[in-house]
């Protein structure tokens, strides 16, 4: 379904597949003048904050921007999965496994060990990459948020693509997927903020908002970047990719919530980018916003793309959510999440 204005039209695959990628990008309400745009005013960096300063920063990170020691990790069995309610498997950063009755969901997968152009930087932590491509089990549905290297890692899809039945991401993100390797077009989907896909009878997807940016290289702003709203066996799920605090949370709470499970970036904050990424306090609010009932913070556990200590995502999200009445689970690398029954809450992070 596609908002726009007080009409709604609800899309079947073969409408969806009627416009080409570019067409359906012109025609966007969300592509101003030569690019995709936020709801509200976005600002990549802070007004006094300069791009000198940012890099002398990045140049000299302190040194509890890494683990003293390799993360622990769980290595599960994700090809003997199964069961009637979702079971989420995270692998650090924003890359996770959703397994329900058989069905296989893959959200922003990076697994080549690092999240950047440059091969020996951006490098994941010891133990942060236990899990590997060849882990994965055949993939039914492959969501991409955006095109950032954090997200979608093009070595990890090329390994992936002849094992994937569907992949579905923002408009325009398909040119670099297809760049991957040789993978059907008509198997990507690329959506618009609001719009609803119905995969099957009980699952949908509904592409919805974020604040945040595009971007490989240079380039800014030429696919959109989107959070998820997926619907599967009467469970409801927010997938959030990486977004910035603003009013776009509660809108969305108020179209398609109560959540289940809302999976919110919680990593990665700087005060010289505070527009792009949520501080921890500002995840608990997403996701009371959002009326979830189980927040899973992701975004953090694997690479180094902020000053921040590597473990202080979590410590500053559980207080917050403990002042807030809000249920956090944080589980270790692999550690399963089965979502209604098992959430694990342990302070691994404390090495």
């Amino acid at each position: 379904m596609l908002k726009c204005g007080i009409f709604a039209v609800e899309y079947t695959t073969m409408q969806h597949k009627s416009l080409t990628s570019r067409e359906r990008i012109l025609r966007s309400r969300n592509f101003k003048d030569g690019a995709f745009q936020n709801l509200t005013l976005t600002p990549i960096k802070a007004d006094d904050v300069t791009y000198f300063t940012m890099l002398k920063e990045a140049m000299n990170r302190p040194g509890n921007v890494k683990p003293e020691a390799p993360l622990p990790v769980v290595k599960a069995p994700l090809r003997a999965v199964s069961g009637y309610k979702p079971v989420v498997t995270w692998f650090g950063h924003s890359s996770y496994l959703i397994q329900i009755k058989g069905l296989n969901i893959l959200v922003d997968p990076v697994f080549s060990g690092n999240a950047s152009p440059m091969p020996f930087t951006v490098r994941a932590f010891p133990g942060s990459d236990a899990y590997t491509a060849a882990d994965m089990p055949p993939i039914d549905i492959l969501i991409i948020t955006h095109n950032h290297y954090d997200h979608l890692d093009k070595k990890t899809i090329a390994q992936l693509l002849p094992s994937t039945k569907a992949i579905y991401t923002g408009l325009g993100v398909g040119k670099d997927i297809r760049t991957c390797g040789n993978y059907p077009a008509d198997r990507i989907t690329e959506m618009d903020w609001w719009e609803t896909i119905q995969i099957s009878d009980e699952v949908s997807l509904t592409a919805t908002p974020a604040r945040h940016f595009s971007g490989r290289g240079l380039k800014r702003g030429g696919s959109l970047w989107a959070s998820f709203v997926l619907h599967l066996y009467g469970y409801t799920l927010f997938l959030g990719g990486d977004s910035g605090y603003d009013t776009h949370f509660k809108e969305i709470g108020a179209e398609y919530g109560p959540f289940d499970l809302a999976i919110l970036e919680c990593g990665q904050y700087n005060y010289a980018w505070p527009f792009i990424h949520m501080a921890p306090e500002q995840t608990v609010q997403a996701a009371l916003d959002l009326d979830a009932k189980v927040l899973l913070p992701v975004h953090w556990a694997k690479f180094t793309l902020s000053n921040h200590a590597w473990n202080e995502p979590p410590k500053r999200v559980t207080a917050a959510a403990a002042e807030k009445g809000l249920a956090v689970t944080t589980p270790m690398i692999g550690e399963q999440v089965i979502v209604g029954e098992s959430y694990p809450h342990q302070q691994w992070w404390n090495l």
